[in-house]
């Protein structure tokens, strides 16, 4: 722009003022406050998990208030030490003037370990299965063909059911007279004899959650490129090689993930069999233990928490470690092979 003596004013334009207040330019330009932003996470997770934690450790340690048969007298609780620690673990009973005994059969103390064997041949045998049918209808669910949206849709419909839901229905169908024992022919009682209550509690949860681990299954199908399919029919491959030497690998990071979702779902069992079986003893897992003895005595519920807690702790450590670290391999090696 030029003025009438035909001097060109060469001065820069005028920035204009900058909007931001100068209070957030202080915090963007100041030094940087992370603990701001964790900390009202932290007070969150300390209320809702800490505190319950802390609390349920304290008393595991303390003694259950209750009637002396010794003495005739109310006692209150006080500290027990390790006591009912070794009440589950070594299935040890207190006696009325003190020292120990082994718990009789009627007492919960003598389930421990029979909740534990229980406990963990569900997860085995409701996990293996379940990984195989659901690594399977995954496979045809991958597939491009007409309805498969409606499949997708029908499949997840046992998932998508109330687990209390799926234990009324299944308990009906187990029925002396139900529709089992009907189209089977058969006159067994589910409910009572203890290995059939084991398998209906079995097929019901396979039944239930195995639409859950197809959907894990399917969600690693589709990242693998279809690309290497083509290129492994161009070279002769069958559809079994074609599964064993492409699917399966590439999938085993999906698959192994899902597996560590559901073991550790499984360990935690309890609505189902308690529904269904109504208080089988053949059928209590470590979970219904709990539940049944936070009724008779509260600080030895919580002993017996804190060992379900750190029984299905070291479980996902292990299976962390060694599943983890397969996964992690085949990544590498997919890598190198690239």
């Amino acid at each position: 722009m030029s003025d009438p003596s035909g001097v060109t004013d060469l001065a820069p334009p005028a920035e204009p003022a900058d909007p931001t207040p100068s209070r957030r330019a202080g915090l963007l330009q100041g030094p940087a406050r992370p603990w701001l932003f964790v900390t009202p996470v932290l007070l969150s997770l300390a209320v809702v998990i800490g505190y319950p934690v802390v609390r349920a450790v304290w008393m595991s340690f303390q003694k259950d208030a209750g009637l002396n048969e010794a003495t005739g007298m109310f006692e209150e609780g006080g500290f027990a030490g390790f006591a009912n620690y070794t009440h589950w673990l070594l299935q040890q009973c207190t006696l009325p003037g003190g020292g120990y005994e082994p718990c009789p059969t009627g007492n919960l103390g003598s389930q421990f370990w029979a909740a534990i064997g229980i406990t963990l041949l569900f997860t085995v045998v409701t996990v293996t299965l379940e990984a195989t049918i659901g690594l399977g209808m995954a496979v045809v669910m991958g597939k491009t063909f007409k309805g498969r949206a409606l499949l997708r849709a029908a499949v997840l419909i046992p998932w998508a059911i109330p687990t209390a839901v799926t234990a009324r229905l299944w308990e009906f169908m187990f029925q002396y007279d139900g529709v089992v024992n009907r189209v089977l022919g058969t006159h067994i009682l589910w409910q009572i004899d203890p290995w059939w209550s084991r398998f209906a509690v079995i097929i019901a949860d396979v039944w239930k959650t195995t639409p859950f681990m197809a959907l894990l299954i399917l969600a690693g199908l589709q990242v693998i490129p279809g690309d290497v399919y083509e290129a492994a029919k161009v070279d002769g491959a069958s559809a079994w090689q074609r599964f064993t030497h492409i699917t399966l690998p590439l999938l085993k990071p999906a698959l192994l993930v899902a597996v560590l979702f559901r073991t550790m779902d499984a360990l935690r069992l309890y609505d189902l069999p308690a529904i269904m079986t109504q208080g089988n003893p053949a059928t209590r897992t470590i979970s219904i233990l709990v539940v049944d003895q936070v009724r008779s005595g509260q600080n030895s519920a919580a002993a017996l928490s804190i060992i379900t807690f750190l029984l299905i702790f070291a479980i996902a450590f292990v299976l962390v470690k060694v599943l983890g670290a397969n996964a992690v391999a085949t990544q590498e090696e997919q890598r190198r092979a690239r």
